[in-house]
């Protein structure tokens, strides 16, 4: 036992405290984070009660004791204001360094009574964590409606630490973690989900509140739920499931490794995700969007061509292998993806409209070759040729650029850019029809 010095009675006696003086802070303390609204005086003698058991606690299971009761001293300044506290309040005290530091002591006592078997602070921890974990989310959702995301993704981690059987707290967490630009953090999180094959997996259960009309969630939590409906104050259960996550967080993974310079990691991260989970689109789609962000094209169609043999009317995936192939001016094989799109789904705006923009591409050469000819008999004969062929091609681009504007009329680059087809055409009427439409 730690001798503590400087304590002097009458005599001239150097004591040292017992077990026994360790027990009798316990209690006090006990005693007082019991109070449901202690007053000023007992906070003052909790942090002295504190204070004395740091200079006495050498046990193992007094160190524990303490840290619980150390961590607790705001909560306790808080609770002795009496009045529930204004959400500003609630953020200067539950700062995210403070809900770290809660969630590590916390984590701490848990992992230690466990352990050895005895429950001392584990049930009161729990009990808090459910009465707090409702306060601890709205403060995470609103720091990160203030824009301040590496706040709420550390709040969010912290819940997550106190209770790690829910990993939604953890996935949510890396996504504001990503949002704050704070890509270390983001990827360590990412990382422990993948090491904890979390999914995201699941059912969200609804049910109607008769008190006030409106739909509320009771999570994961079917047997609540049930039980509400059974009441009757609850009516019109709906469940609705939850896609996977997989591929979202090994994409996301794999962006950050990219923005880290880390590019071999990021493909070897997807590459074995697929491994593990051929028959995953998700992740054959987050690999394909890896090679655009790599400016790899010849990788990325060929990985998007696979996702076509599992999914072949995938206008999405159709449509960007003709985006890809047009930046590649690989003019021909856009054509034929965007065409393709338009066959599956007719009501294609970008499809329509990207067509025409490659279809209109080879225009320019006509009108230079054209500007450059004579007025020789030769290159009027020439002339003439070119421009058939000008006028065959915008004859051949019309019916997809009218069927652009059919779709969006109010989308002035198809609008301006029809307008200038009917122009070219001498279709005077269409054109100034088309142009007192737009500048109305």
């Amino acid at each position: 036992m730690m001798k503590i010095k400087n304590i002097l009675l009458t005599t001239l006696c150097v004591l040292s405290f017992s077990t026994f003086a360790q027990k009798d802070e316990l209690k006090k303390l006990k005693k007082l984070i019991d109070k449901d609204v202690p007053s000023a005086k007992d906070v003052e003698e909790y942090k002295m009660n504190v204070s004395n058991l740091e200079k006495v606690a050498s046990e193992e299971s007094d160190k524990i004791a303490l840290s619980y009761y150390k961590v607790n001293i705001p909560q306790m300044e808080l609770a002795s204001k009496g009045a529930v506290p204004n959400p500003l309040e609630l953020q200067k005290v539950f700062s995210p360094k403070y809900i770290s530091e809660l969630a590590d002591v916390y984590s701490n006592i848990l992992e230690y009574e466990k352990k050895i078997g005895k429950k001392t602070f584990t049930d009161d921890i729990n009990e808090e964590y459910k009465q707090s974990n409702p306060i601890l989310m709205n403060l995470a959702i609103e720091l990160g409606n203030q824009k301040k995301y590496k706040e709420s993704a550390d709040i969010l981690y912290s819940i997550y630490k106190m209770d790690k059987s829910n990993m939604d707290f953890l996935y949510y967490a890396a996504s504001y973690a990503i949002n704050g630009q704070d890509y270390d953090k983001a990827l360590q999180y990412y990382n422990e989900l993948i090491k904890n094959k979390y999914t995201g997996e699941g059912t969200i259960y609804y049910a109607v509140n008769k008190a006030n009309n409106a739909e509320e969630s009771f999570g994961n939590n079917k047997a609540t739920r049930d039980t509400f409906v059974k009441t009757g104050a609850y009516e019109k259960p709906r469940d609705e499931k939850l896609e996977s996550k997989k591929g979202e967080i090994y994409k996301n993974v794999a962006l950050i490794l990219v923005q880290q310079g880390k590019t071999d990691e990021a493909i070897k991260a997807v590459a074995d995700a697929r491994a593990q989970n051929p028959d995953d689109t998700g992740l054959l789609l987050t690999e394909a969007d890896l090679y655009i962000k790599l400016n790899d094209l010849d990788s990325y169609k060929r990985v998007v061509n696979q996702a076509l043999e599992k999914d072949p009317n995938n206008k999405d995936l159709i449509f960007n292998l003709g985006v890809v192939s047009s930046n590649s001016n690989q003019l021909d094989d856009a054509i034929k993806y965007y065409k393709k799109v338009i066959s599956i789904d007719p009501s294609y705006f970008n499809a329509y409209l990207n067509l025409s923009e490659v279809m209109l591409r080879g225009d320019d050469k006509f009108v230079d070759e054209m500007n450059k000819l004579t007025t020789s008999e030769k290159d009027n004969k020439r002339y003439s040729v070119l421009k058939a062929e000008r006028e065959k091609n915008f004859n051949a681009v019309l019916p997809y650029l009218e069927k652009a504007v059919e779709l969006k009329p109010n989308d002035e680059p198809a609008v301006k850019t029809l307008m200038s087809v009917y122009n070219a055409l001498e279709m005077t009427d269409k054109y100034k029809a088309l142009k007192a439409k737009l500048n109305n």
